[in-house]
């Protein structure tokens, strides 16, 4: 990330400045002594799955202890996470959020001995974590959700199917989210559901344009003891929003720092390439459109880090600002991709090029974790006093 100055803003104690330096300068380091382009990672070459590359992040980020924020939970310290992470490579920050959403419900509703049998695995890396929320007809909807679990004696059977699930294929863990009363957002429960479990698989991977490890779970008669169940019957919905509050501001984070990249190659790119005998940088609509992604990318840091800030200030909720924060800092990521996408031409739309991978990167934002329609409902019911 060029610009740093947003560090000596009040929202910020000097430990998020040292981490945020201390992440940025290993991220160069092993960018400078790897001699390769940022997409790369330890342990394969760029042109490696993304599955591979992913847990290859996954261990890396756990072995120097960046993975700690996860279980920590102070939201600006996520927010500064993902944006660094973001601002090198979209799977290094695709592996340090799932690893934080995954052990998110954890660390918010679980018992000691949930918390002690599977956070310091997802800290050191031993364990790769997955949110298993969305169905086919249950995205946006989550009181949709038709996958069921009974209760047989002192286990749980789980029979549905899961689909858009990140880290699908990869995780040794999937909190599973189902139904065990009746229909509507009361009747649905959390489980912790191992890899391996009989009755639990991976049934396809699913291609997407910013490529990242993500599938369909099926559950058959999968069965899993009473101690898996995430706190209380009943109590699904409630963990998954709660989850869903704490870590939206961050989705916005990794938004700015695709943005952030993107307008970093624009500005080095307008200043060499010559048109007309003079320098692209110096056409006024060339400085028009750079001047356009700077201040919304300032706009959207300010809305991030102020939820993050109030999450952080001790607000049991931040609906509100962390849906004005995530949609806000997606929708500018995608038109500042797109406009470093107008001012590079032709190379801009070269498969492999660097804007060409952050455009298609951005768009995938601005629909998971709630898309920018829902976003837009949130706010506008908190204006309004909609229930």
């Amino acid at each position: 990330m060029s610009d740093r100055s947003f560090l000596n803003w009040p929202f910020f104690e000097e430990r998020h400045r040292d981490f945020a330096n201390r992440l940025r300068d290993w991220l160069s380091a092993r960018s400078d002594a790897s001699g390769c382009d940022p997409e790369r990672v330890e342990g394969g070459p760029s042109t490696s799955r993304p599955e591979q590359q992913a847990k290859a992040w996954v261990l890396a980020l756990a072995q120097k202890g960046w993975l700690q924020p996860c279980l920590d939970l102070d939201v600006r310290t996520l927010c500064i996470a993902r944006e660094t992470l973001a601002g090198t490579d979209s799977l290094a920050d695709f592996a340090f959020a799932m690893q934080g959403l995954g052990s998110g419900p954890i660390s918010l509703a679980g018992t000691q001995q949930q918390k002690t049998q599977y956070l310091p695995a997802i800290v050191d890396g031993t364990k790769i974590a997955a949110f298993a929320l969305s169905e086919r007809e249950a995205g946006s909807d989550v009181a949709a959700i038709e996958t069921r679990a009974r209760r047989e004696g002192d286990s749980y059977v789980l029979d549905g199917e899961k689909t858009w699930i990140s880290n699908a294929g990869i995780a040794d863990l999937y909190v599973t989210f189902a139904r065990t009363g009746d229909a509507g957002s009361k009747g649905l429960s959390a489980f912790l559901v191992d890899a391996g479990t009989r009755g639990f698989e991976v049934t396809d991977r699913i291609q997407t344009i910013s490529p990242h490890p993500l599938g369909t779970l099926r559950l058959s008669q999968c069965r899993i003891p009473v101690g898996n169940l995430l706190g209380e019957e009943g109590q699904g919905f409630k963990i998954a929003m709660a989850t869903l509050d704490l870590f939206r501001s961050t989705v916005g984070a990794a938004a700015i720092g695709y943005a952030q990249r993107a307008l970093d190659a624009a500005a080095a790119h307008v200043r060499d390439r010559r048109l007309f005998g003079q320098r692209l940088a110096d056409m006024q609509l060339t400085q028009s459109k750079i001047a356009e992604m700077a201040t919304s990318i300032e706009a959207s840091r300010l809305l991030v880090y102020r939820a993050a800030w109030t999450k952080d200030a001790g607000a049991e909720r931040v609906t509100r600002e962390a849906a004005m924060a995530k949609w806000h800092a997606t929708e500018t990521a995608s038109r500042v991709a797109d406009a470093a996408v107008q001012l590079f031409g032709g190379r801009g739309v070269v498969q492999g090029s660097e804007v060409e991978r952050l455009y298609r990167d951005a768009r995938a934002l601005r629909i998971y974790e709630g898309a920018s329609e829902i976003q837009q409902i949130v706010i506008a019911r908190s204006v309004l006093g909609a229930p």
